[in-house]
């Protein structure tokens, strides 16, 4: 196999591909799952210390105090709001994900051949491919997962299945996507980026991170995140806010959501409202979020890999 050859992510049959990218999925999602209600929450903050929110909404100031006022106001099961929803869009966008990117692959390489383009580029075009298709596929249940996650102490659904009904009700099914134009927007970019970073990084850092468990293939999720989320998080604010938009906009715990019609709209308001600062808010928190969610996702699901191939390989032998 030639040296390019070694990164590819074409071992395995498909059904193994997207075994391993939903137990990925499940895993990761689970593990930070609190560091995301936090996100979102920061995410929807509009106030700005010259525009005071109105009497009632309440006031995030970072991650940590974020933290301890959820568990202080709504308890330690509002750190999993909206997990349901989140855990089924994380096993389908993993396999989902990783199939397409699997076949992107390979299908570039049956047109231009294994070794004509950079690998960089190879990775960026099959990444970017896997995001669009995983986003597309999965968006409503994006949508729920982030409507749930923004409710405070008042219930504005009474469970997963009423809110698909209500929203079919009150919005159509336009509602259901709300916002996938920033969705995709940022998310072609990210996962392009994510897996060019990752695959150039996964064999040199495996090399010179030689330490238990697989650290190199963690510790290049966890840098390829961070690039690639640092430089596509307003388009992922952006998206938030168009997902809580509606009629029931005014009951989340941030009640001072504006209403936005489109996402250049919306960037442009918040860029006059809040500032530049105001596309970045929850950046940190998601970086802390991205990068072991990351770095769990490629970690098990380079091992997942490795032992559905393994189950099938004895199961041949049988």
């Amino acid at each position: 196999m030639s040296a390019k050859g070694e990164h590819l992510k074409d071992e395995g049959s498909k059904l193994q591909v997207v075994a391993a990218g939903a137990t990925a999925g499940l895993i990761s999602r689970f593990v930070i799952a609190p560091l995301d209600v936090v996100k979102i929450r920061l995410q929807l903050q509009t106030h700005t210390p010259s525009q005071p929110p109105p009497p009632g909404t309440t006031i995030y100031r970072g991650t940590l105090p974020t933290i301890r006022h959820i568990l202080k106001h709504e308890g330690l099961r509002a750190l999993w709001k909206g997990n349901v929803p989140a855990e089924l869009m994380y096993v389908s966008y993993s396999a989902v994900q990783f199939a397409t990117y699997r076949s992107s692959t390979l299908l570039l390489h049956r047109l231009f051949g294994s070794d004509t383009l950079p690998h960089a580029a190879e990775s960026f075009v099959a990444g970017a491919a896997g995001g669009a298709a995983a986003t597309a596929a999965t968006y409503p249940l994006d949508l729920l997962r982030t409507r749930f996650a923004a409710q405070g102490n008042e219930r504005v659904y009474e469970g997963l299945l009423r809110a698909v009904s209500d929203i079919r009700r009150d919005e159509g099914y336009r509602g259901y996507f709300r916002g996938i134009g920033a969705g995709l927007g940022s998310i072609v970019p990210y996962m392009g980026m994510f897996f060019a970073a990752y695959e150039t990084l996964r064999l040199p850092l495996g090399g010179f991170w030689a330490l238990p468990f697989g650290s190199g293939d963690a510790a290049a999720g966890v840098l390829a995140s961070v690039v690639a989320k640092t430089a596509t998080f307003p388009l992922d604010l952006v998206r938030k806010r168009i997902q809580v938009q509606g009629p029931t906009r005014g009951r989340y715990a941030n009640k001072n959501i504006p209403e936005y019609s489109g996402a250049v709209r919306a960037m442009r308001m918040i860029l006059a409202a809040e500032g530049l600062r105001g596309l970045y808010r929850g950046l940190v928190v998601s970086l802390f979020k991205a990068a072991p969610a990351s770095a769990v996702t490629m970690w098990t699901y380079e091992r997942a890999l490795n032992f559905y191939m393994g189950l099938g390989g004895r199961a041949s032998k049988d």
